[in-house]
C-alpha cells in the first residue's frame, strides 16, 4: 500500500478514535477528574511514549536553534490552548456538540492559509467561509443541543453548554493554527522528532494549569473504568492519534488532513447512541448543521 493510501487510511482511524474520545473523557471528567488534571496526565505521559519512540527511532536527529520558536508556537497552539479549551469545553458542553463544532475546522485552515498567502483567494472559498461561520455562531449562540431531562430545561445547564461551545470553538482555531505551522517543520524533520518536541514544549505551558490539580486529586476516585479511560485518552487519543495525524501530513495537504475531521460527529452520534442513555439531539440543530457542513464543502471543493 503507497504512503499517500495509508496516510488516508490512517486519517479514518484518528477520526474513529476521536470520535469514542468525546464518550470516554467526558465520562472521565463526570468522575470528578478536573479538565486541566486530565489535560496534564495526557501531556505528561505522552510525552514519555514520544521520547522513547524518539530514542529508539530517530535517536542523533536534533532541531536547530532557529526552529525553536517554531516549535514552541507548535507546541502553545497544538498542545497547550488545543488542549485546555478543548476538555475544559467538552465537560462544559455535550459530545456532539464538541465534534459538529471541530468540523470548523476545515473553513478555520483555509482562512488562515488565504489570509498569510498559502492558499489563493476565490470567490466559493469567501462565501463557504461566511456559510460555515453563520452556522458555527448560530450552533453555538442558539443553544441547539438542550437536553431535557423529566421534560424540564436546566437554564444553568444551557448557560454551561454555551460557554462550552464557545471553548471548543476556540480549539478548533487553536488546532487549525498549529497544522499550518507544523507543516513547515514536517518538511525539514523526521514526524517523530517534530511531535515529541510539539509534545515537550506544550507540557511547559500546561503545566502551570494542570500541574497543582493533578497533585491534589482525590486518587479514590481513579477506580478501574476512570483508569482506562485515561489510559485510552493517553495511548490511543494521543500517542496514536498524533502519531498518525503527523504521520498523513508529511505525505497531505493540511487542508486534506483537516476535512476528515468531518468523520468525528458520525462517529461521535454513533458512539453516543450506543452507549449515553437517553441520547437526545434536538432536530433545530440540524439547520446549523447543514451550514457548518456546506460551508466545509465549499472550501474544500477544488476547481475541476
Amino acid at each position: 500500500m503507497s504512503k499517500n493510501k495509508l496516510s488516508h487510511l490512517a486519517l479514518i482511524l484518528v477520526n474513529l478514535i476521536y470520535g469514542l474520545n468525546y464518550i470516554i473523557a467526558k465520562n472521565v471528567m463526570q468522575n470528578d477528574i478536573p479538565a486541566s488534571c486530565f489535560v496534564f496526565l495526557r501531556v505528561f505521559f505522552a510525552c514519555i511514549l514520544f521520547f522513547c519512540l524518539k530514542f529508539f527511532v530517530v535517536r542523533k536527529e536534533k532541531i536547530e536553534k532557529k526552529d525553536y520558536p517554531l516549535f514552541i508556537l507548535c507546541g502553545l497552539f497544538g498542545i497547550a490552548i488545543n488542549q485546555l479549551f478543548f476538555f475544559n469545553g467538552l465537560h462544559l458542553t455535550t459530545e456532539v456538540n464538541s465534534s459538529i463544532i471541530m468540523i470548523t475546522n476545515p473553513i478555520l485552515v483555509v482562512l488562515i492559509a488565504i489570509l498569510i498567502r498559502q492558499e489563493k483567494f476565490s470567490t466559493i472559498k469567501t462565501i463557504g467561509i461566511i456559510i460555515g461561520f453563520i452556522g458555527a455562531v448560530s450552533f453555538i449562540i442558539a443553544d441547539p443541543s438542550k437536553i431535557h431531562e423529566n421534560n424540564i430545561l436546566q437554564e444553568s445547564f444551557s448557560k454551561n453548554i454555551t460557554k462550552g461551545n464557545i471553548m471548543i470553538f476556540i480549539n478548533s482555531f487553536s488546532y487549525a493554527i498549529y497544522l499550518i505551522l507544523v507543516k513547515r517543520l514536517m518538511k525539514k524533520y523526521n514526524f517523530i522528532t517534530v511531535i515529541f518536541y510539539v509534545f515537550l514544549f506544550g507540557l511547559f505551558f500546561v503545566i502551570p494549569f494542570g500541574l497543582k490539580e493533578t497533585l491534589s486529586l482525590d486518587l479514590s476516585v481513579l477506580n478501574k473504568n476512570i483508569l482506562l479511560g485515561i489510559s485510552y485518552v493517553i495511548v490511543f487519543t494521543t500517542f496514536f492519534a498524533y502519531l498518525f495525524n503527523i504521520f498523513a501530513l508529511t505525505h497531505l495537504k493540511s487542508s486534506v488532513v483537516s476535512n476528515y475531521i468531518y468523520l468525528q460527529p458520525i462517529f461521535a452520534t454513533f458512539f453516543s447512541f450506543l452507549f449515553i442513555k437517553d441520547f437526545y439531539i434536538n432536530p433545530i440543530s440540524i439547520i446549523p448543521v447543514i451550514f457548518i457542513f456546506s460551508g466545509v464543502y465549499m472550501v474544500s471543493r477544488k476547481k475541476s
